[in-house]
């Protein structure tokens, strides 16, 4: 992978939104086959320009008002914001409190930062292979939790570019949920509670809810090479100490303490020195608990840990409001240079975003191709009819939009069987 250089992002983000930007795919998406008149008209869009110049409420007639302003702005960043009452860029000239967000995808976004106090490997904006895990596992549990527990059809999940990865959902009637609807469904899919000060910030009874179960079914796939191996997370005293914070000190049991728990999982942690020995121990240890009947304190100590260390984390904030913007699938991240690709539900295990591409390396790629063509002596009239749909396909950039047109193609199957079904319900029979 080419390193990037910030210095050369102007230059760059001309050519990308020249001759590599998916406009046509993107257009269709936002969109949505023109179910409601004006519905990309009225979408707010925000640009990030140079010197973090910040501009909300953009919006465009059509794709071609799109690519014009992008090409002239070369905006650093794009967010998406909610579809309004009326037209965005026109907000000021709206009687006072009628300008309304109506319509929204149901967002969410996951930020590696927020697992900083249990992942050992990196900190704050860093990530690596080791901890990357930890976003394959929450793609995996909140996917299949919207899929199956909410019966959500259509979900895009999206590379941020840098730490995280965000998932729209797309569905007609998900977009028109309110923010009390957004709020109950992102409260279903928390389970990890609390601030920095909080030390324990999951707190399951004898209840499990079948959503914890495949939850855990899912962590359990990742467990031991993730925690135990690439994190290490039993394998020095100041680790110990935070899986001893999660556990009881005592039992409390028909009115009497049983022996201390803590001195209990001490005593095994000195007597064996690898994560993958003190977890067996501390399994029995918390296996023995289950046996016990107590109001205070849940008998599922391992569950806890397994959720606390590897659950997906996500900001609500987000998720509930339907004026939030996020960031744009195809956005650049001016820090790494990466493009914020979609993720191939299909291969979420073998996705790498070390691996995905920059805007240095396909602006080369295409640099090297346009040299090529030239020395074949191509047409240039027709060189510039074809830059305009297929420049991005002569890329690394081209098994990306891929997966971004067949989850389009998804949509429009979804929307065309919903409008034969009712125009099947208003036939006489």
């Amino acid at each position: 992978m080419e390193t990037f250089d910030p210095a050369e992002l102007p230059e760059l983000l001309k050519l990308y939104y020249r001759r590599l930007f998916p406009y046509a795919q993107y257009y269709r998406w936002l969109n949505y086959g023109g179910v409601i008149k004006n519905y990309f008209q009225h979408r707010e869009f925000s640009f990030t320009l140079k010197d973090d110049i910040y501009i909300r409420y953009q919006s465009f007639n059509n794709q071609s008002d799109l690519e014009k302003e992008m090409q002239k702005m070369n905006p650093y960043k794009i967010d998406i914001g909610a579809v309004y009452s009326h037209r965005p860029n026109q907000h000021n000239t709206v009687k006072l409190g009628a300008f309304q967000a109506q319509e929204k995808e149901l967002v969410f976004d996951i930020d590696m930062t927020d697992y900083d106090d249990v992942r050992r490997c990196c900190s704050s904006a860093d990530i690596c292979s080791k901890c990357w895990t930890l976003m394959t596992m929450a793609i995996r549990i909140i996917d299949r939790a919207l899929k199956e527990d909410f019966g959500f059809k259509h979900r895009l999940w999206v590379y941020s570019g840098r730490r995280g990865v965000h998932c729209w959902v797309c569905d007609e009637s998900v977009r028109k949920l309110s923010s009390a609807v957004r709020s109950g469904i992102v409260e279903y899919l928390s389970l990890v509670k609390g601030g920095q000060d909080v030390k324990k910030k999951v707190h399951l009874s004898e209840k499990i809810h079948p959503f914890v179960r495949k939850s855990i079914n899912i962590i359990n796939k990742y467990f031991e090479e993730y925690a135990l191996v690439n994190q290490d997370i039993l394998g020095n005293k100041e680790s110990c100490d935070k899986i001893l914070a999660l556990a009881p000190e005592n039992i409390l049991c028909q009115d009497h303490f049983l022996s201390p728990i803590h001195d209990e999982l001490q005593r095994v942690f000195q007597n064996h020195h690898s994560s993958l020995q003190r977890w067996e121990h501390l399994k029995k240890v918390a296996k023995s608990l289950n046996n016990i009947k107590s109001d205070k304190y849940g008998p599922w100590l391992e569950w806890e840990i397994m959720l606390q260390y590897c659950f997906p984390r996500l900001d609500i904030n987000v998720s509930k409001g339907i004026n939030h913007l996020l960031k744009s699938p195809f956005s650049v991240h001016p820090k790494t240079g990466r493009i914020s690709v979609p993720i191939d539900l299909q291969k979420v295990d073998q996705f790498d975003p070390f691996t995905v591409p920059t805007i240095s390396s396909i602006c080369h790629e295409l640099d090297a191709i346009s040299t090529t063509e030239e020395e074949k002596g191509e047409n240039k009239a027709e060189s510039i009819i074809k830059h305009r749909t297929r420049d991005y396909k002569k890329t690394s950039l081209a098994p990306y939009v891929k997966v971004f047109e067949q989850f389009l193609e998804n949509l429009d199957k979804s929307r065309k069987g919903e409008l034969l079904r009712k125009s099947d319900l208003q036939k006489d029979f």
